[in-house]
């Protein structure tokens, strides 16, 4: 589809450059006089300046023939030599869709962009593209972008080839109904019908200002698509640059990026990682040693535990020993947890518990969250009951240990 795009659109914009530039070679008396070129020439300044080939000559005859042998071609063809047909147009937008992300109802009030020559750089020009979103609600309507055309695969180039395929059509349009600066602008090969699509400019003369609902269908019967190209292309957009582009953020993943079978393919292996970091994360914030009835004589007690084998610490210092801080021995599968730790584990956990709203969560959440968690943890396992009755036997020893802890006072 973009390719059937491209190919129309290049050999539209192609022929009216050609001859643009012979009509300019024309108006700079470049030509020499009466040749066939020049002939040519002043029959393309009449139909830049009316639109139509030529005026009509009374009772047809050789005028006609003979700007029929200079021009060749259909009718279509000899006034395509300056203007965009409605489907030369229909693929313009279609790439400007696939390119922008841009709505089709975006190209029906489109002002020509503005152009500016970047500071430093004279090949390099920076159009203002002003978009009008009716959708986005009061307010809401109008934005812009800054897009440059710096060279063949920059996105601005397509911008100068809409401007250069257009030109003559803009031109005229605004010859004939003063302030007109639209973008797309097209003509049509026979008389325009009743204007029944309020949201569109009306057309002036032959031109057809912005795409009607028939242009697309047509466009997409000529290459053998179904339904409108442009939701198909703008999905793939909006896919591809992986960003909301004309909408929301909501809409942005509700609309274009789950449904999507490319998107969800993936997506496993993030989500595959997600599900596994998420298991790591829970992991760490539970009691990792072991319950014990009675405390183990091999064990060296720690603030929060017993510790059975400094040497295997998970947090090793340099010398072969336990870096880690007392609140972290309960993370650790070395800890062995006694009725006798009960008593300022519980303690210190109501007092996690009331530190939580009298810190900025910056630092709860770096400091203090996980260790919560893991006696969270520890108070399931052993039974809220038996957790309640253990902090009733708290004594002064336990809340100097608990106040240390917070304090960080403690080391290991």
């Amino acid at each position: 589809m973009i390719l059937a795009a491209q190919r129309q659109f290049r050999a539209a914009w192609m022929r009216i450059r050609d001859n643009t530039r012979l009509l300019e070679l024309w108006r700079t008396d470049a030509l020499e006089d009466g040749s066939r070129q020049w002939r040519i020439g002043q029959i393309l300044d009449h139909l830049a300046r009316t639109g139509e080939v030529q005026r009509p000559a009374a009772g047809g005859g050789r005028n006609n023939e003979a700007v029929g042998l200079l021009l060749g071609g259909t009718e279509v063809e000899q006034w395509g030599r300056l203007f965009l047909t409605r489907l030369e147009l229909a693929s313009l937008a279609v790439l400007l869709t696939d390119r922008f992300g841009w709505n089709l109802s975006v190209y029906n009030r489109m002002p020509a962009p503005s152009s500016a020559v970047s500071a430093g750089e004279s090949r390099t020009v920076t159009y203002q593209v002003s978009i009008e979103k009716r959708r986005a609600g009061a307010g809401r309507w109008f934005s812009s972008e800054n897009i440059t055309d710096s060279g063949a695969q920059s996105p601005g180039r397509l911008i100068t080839q809409a401007l250069e395929a257009t030109l003559h059509g803009r031109t005229l349009a605004a010859d004939l109904v003063p302030g007109t600066d639209l973008l797309m602008v097209a003509r049509s090969a026979g008389r325009l019908r009743d204007h029944r699509e309020l949201d569109r400019p009306r057309p002036v003369g032959r031109l057809s200002l912005g795409l009607s609902h028939s242009d697309v269908k047509r466009w997409a019967a000529s290459h053998g698509l179904n339904g409108s190209p442009f939701q198909r292309v703008r999905r793939g957009t909006v896919v591809r640059e992986g960003r909301p582009l004309q909408h929301s953020r909501g809409t942005h993943e509700s609309i274009y990026v789950l449904p999507d079978a490319q998107v969800q393919h993936a997506s496993r292996k993030v989500f595959e990682d997600g599900a596994l970091d998420a298991l790591d994360r829970a992991r760490s914030v539970v009691f990792a040693g072991r319950l014990a009835e009675v405390p183990d004589p091999d064990g060296q007690e720690t603030a929060t535990a017993d510790c059975m084998d400094a040497s295997t610490s998970p947090w090793p210092d340099a010398d072969g020993g336990c870096a880690a801080d007392f609140l972290l021995c309960l993370a650790c599968p070395n800890a062995h947890v006694h009725p006798g730790h009960h008593p300022r584990l519980a303690l210190l956990h109501e007092r996690l518990e009331g530190l939580r709203g009298a810190v900025p969560d910056e630092t709860w959440t770096g400091r203090w969250a996980e260790h919560l968690l893991r006696l969270e943890n520890l108070r399931e396992r052993i039974g809220p009951a038996a957790w309640g009755a253990a902090r009733t036997r708290a004594g002064d020893r336990d809340r100097i240990i608990a106040n240390l802890l917070l304090k960080g006072d403690l080391a290991p």
